[in-house]
């Protein structure tokens, strides 16, 4: 049964609602803050098709940008300036979000450039460059979770960066980041450095698998099967990501309840916490809050697109579903390795890995462009 808001019913069972946009119009209007009040959003995550969205052709910034033209900034430079504006203003916003809930929550996602996604030194230089620039204890870098990003991840977190691991698709990518991320810890406190205000999460990415699946599921139907067949590749549409996630979350359960994870937990460090990503739904006959409703449980968070705020806000239904039907999750991903379906669930990931991360690079590339034009324009007013 729908509640009043069940965006807040869903803190009851130990997730957060972050939201998955960020603009200067966001922040200046006051809607950001009025969204923590009564829409209850506790973090907020941002990547570079965001802020394209988000400058382009968007009149707000051209006073920023005439400024860095006066300061003899470079495109990139008036860019930086822009987003640490940004995230520094959103940063301040959440910070009573941060205060009240004792910095688990009220983090703002910032991600490195994505064309550096394969280069490990220069990654954890421009997240050590990122954190210190931005200069909020809340803000969040987000480094891709490729086999080049991990051993950044272990070197921010133990220089006492807050990490954010995005496009996670796989379960292995997700277990390979968890320990990432406790190695991090374990190099800092051999160091003697205090690990109890480090926060992290592992962004494990939902629609876009279901996306990929999907239509290679429709494919098969569409070459001609047998009725059986065709009705078992049916039974399995829309529902590869949930059970993926939910794979993924036992995993959680296992690494952060071993011992090498509770001689961290008893100097004070914090458990990176579950992600879920891609959190709208792309096929209009699913619902639009099943990535939402089917992955409520403890100790996670979901960063939702506005939309989907406000239809979780209008019918979502909250209940502790996330250790539901594991073993049911372990067979649809068992089933599309049978003769009949014959999906090869490595290779999609893999394949949706390089897509993500070429989804932030052109979007990134395509704003330097635009934003170039915008600085040729301004120069001569």
């Amino acid at each position: 049964m729908a509640t009043a808001n069940p965006i807040i019913d869903i803190e009851d069972y130990g997730q957060s609602i972050w939201m998955d946009n960020l603009s200067r119009d966001l922040i200046t209007s006051g809607e950001l803050a009025q969204l923590i009040d009564s829409r209850g959003i506790h973090g907020i995550t941002s990547n570079p098709a965001i802020f394209e969205k988000a400058i382009a052709g968007n009149e707000i910034y051209d006073e920023a940008i005439k400024q860095g033209i006066a300061a003899g900034k470079s495109t990139l430079e008036i860019y930086e300036s822009i987003v640490f504006e940004d995230i520094s203003n959103a940063c301040d916003i959440f910070a009573g979000v941060y205060e009240k809930t004792d910095a688990l929550d009220g983090y703002v996602s910032i991600e490195v450039p994505p064309n550096i996604a394969k280069d490990t030194e220069s990654t954890i230089k421009e997240a050590r460059r990122y954190f210190k620039e931005i200069g909020r204890p809340n803000v969040m870098i987000k480094i891709p979770g490729t086999p080049e990003g991990l051993p950044a991840v272990t070197q921010a977190i133990a220089e006492g960066i807050n990490v954010n691991v995005t496009l996670l698709f796989s379960v292995q990518a997700y277990i390979d980041t968890a320990w990432a991320y406790i190695e991090g810890l374990e190099k800092r406190a051999a160091a003697g450095e205090d690990i109890s205000k480090i926060a992290s999460v592992a962004s494990f990415f939902l629609s876009r698998i279901d996306v990929n699946i999907d239509n290679q599921l429709d494919a098969k139907i569409k070459s001609g099967v047998s009725e059986d067949v065709a009705s078992k590749l049916i039974g399995l549409k829309g529902k590869v990501a949930i059970a993926n996630a939910k794979i993924a979350y036992q995993h959680y359960l296992e690494i952060f309840s071993s011992d090498r994870w509770q001689a961290l937990a008893a100097k004070g460090a914090k458990p990176q916490r579950l992600l879920w990503a891609s959190t709208g739904t792309k096929n209009p006959d699913y619902s639009d809050v099943m990535y939402v409703d089917e992955l409520v449980g403890a100790d996670t968070v979901n960063t939702l697109p506005p939309d989907t705020i406000e239809a979780c806000a209008d019918h979502c239904d909250p209940a502790s579903r996330i250790t539901a039907n594991v073993e049911q999750a372990r067979q649809i991903i068992a089933a599309l390795g049978d003769e009949d379906v014959a999906i090869d669930l490595d290779a999609v990931m893999a394949e949706l890995l390089e897509e993500g991360i070429e989804k932030f690079i052109k979007p990134f590339e395509s704003l330097m462009d635009s934003l170039e034009t915008k600085v040729k324009q301004l120069a001569t007013i």
